[in-house]
């Protein structure tokens, strides 16, 4: 019964009273059959789903204990089994253990966070707000006409935590098992793109501190105008203020570009930024690794070339689930 939480037994017991079969449950909280079966025969023997008295060390906290650390780390997720123990009401003698061990019996397990956004009360607003507009587009009569831009910077070198080396002990310190990296990644290039159901620009070095006016003579009038030929082409970019600035907003219009309203703070609506992620795996996966930033960018532009356009298309077609998603998050973080 280890298996099952005091809460999920009560859940399996309701659906067993209801008349759900043993193995439909089974599946639903991923045991095997038999452990419902036990669970019903117990249940109907002392009329209790509880674990029965067996031998061995006695439970270090009680059905209080359990109840304060269940809900204090429900109330903040960020909180540390540690600091549970220290603010745990009356005298124990629990450890850190003791605690991630009933954290685990309620379901709840340390995972690593999902980075989003900072999002404000407007922000989300904003997000419901045009996922309300565009709901009804479709690709074929919308999305497909979409050119979406970004800008997106890549080190040299990144280091995020979840590489691993395999050594001996006492081999911490020794030569090939250290991973040596340069202060704050060896710096890296910044490179702006586009992407369409029928195509993608050319991916362009973006160099130094991007302006309005960098962003128009460098970007806009030489690689995305082309793009923009079609009458019913319709151009997306992000909020950044080199986007939204006067220059910038005067020279689309000046050229009769269509712009996509777009919400801010929204990177999980803009389908190129998975392509940014896949970009950057492409280039870690190559046997040499690029050796300064001049064999960044020739990588880069290398796999950038490479990507199947079946793959832009599959992103561009996520655009109504996209929609979808936000609005139902009400303006909330998306799996997108």
């Amino acid at each position: 019964m280890a298996r099952l939480s005091r809460e999920d037994r009560q859940i399996a017991l309701g659906r067993l009273q209801a008349g759900q079969s043993q193995s439909a449950i089974a599946r639903h909280f991923h045991v095997s059959q038999s452990t419902i079966s036990r669970l019903w025969v117990r249940f109907q023997a002392t009329g209790s789903v509880a674990d029965l008295p067996r031998a061995g060390r006695p439970r270090a906290t009680t059905a209080a204990h359990d109840r304060f650390i269940r809900l204090r780390h429900l109330r903040n997720r960020f909180l540390s089994a540690s600091s549970s123990v220290q603010a745990l009401p009356g005298p124990h003698r629990l450890s850190d253990q003791t605690v991630r061990n009933r954290l685990h019996e309620a379901g709840l397990r340390a995972c690593r966070p999902h980075r989003g956004a900072v999002l404000t009360r407007r922000h989300r607003q904003n997000r419901v707000q045009w996922g309300n507009q565009h709901l009804r587009w479709t690709v074929r009569n919308h999305w497909r006409h979409v050119w979406f831009s970004d800008e997106s910077y890549f080190l040299l070198q990144r280091h995020d935590g979840r590489r691993r080396v395999y050594r001996r002990v006492n081999e911490r310190y020794a030569p090939n098992c250290v991973d040596e990296a340069p202060v704050h990644g060896g710096g890296g290039v910044m490179v702006w793109g586009a992407i369409n159901t029928a195509g993608r620009s050319t991916l362009v070095h973006v160099q130094g501190r991007i302006t309005a006016q960098r962003y128009v003579e460098e970007i806009l009038r030489p690689h995305a105008l082309p793009l923009l030929a079609d009458q019913d082409a319709i151009f997306q970019q992000d909020n950044a203020r080199p986007h939204t600035a006067r220059l910038t907003t005067q020279f689309l219009t000046d050229h009769h570009v269509q712009v996509l309203p777009w919400p801010s703070m929204s990177p999980d609506m803009n389908p190129i930024e998975h392509l940014w992620d896949e970009l950057d795996r492409r280039v870690r996966r190559r046997e040499e690794a690029p050796a300064n930033h001049r064999d960044l960018l020739q990588a880069l532009q290398e796999e950038w070339d490479t990507i199947p356009q079946q793959d832009i298309r599959h992103l561009i077609q996520s655009m109504p689930r996209r929609c979808r998603a936000v609005v139902a998050a009400q303006g909330s973080h998306t799996p997108y």
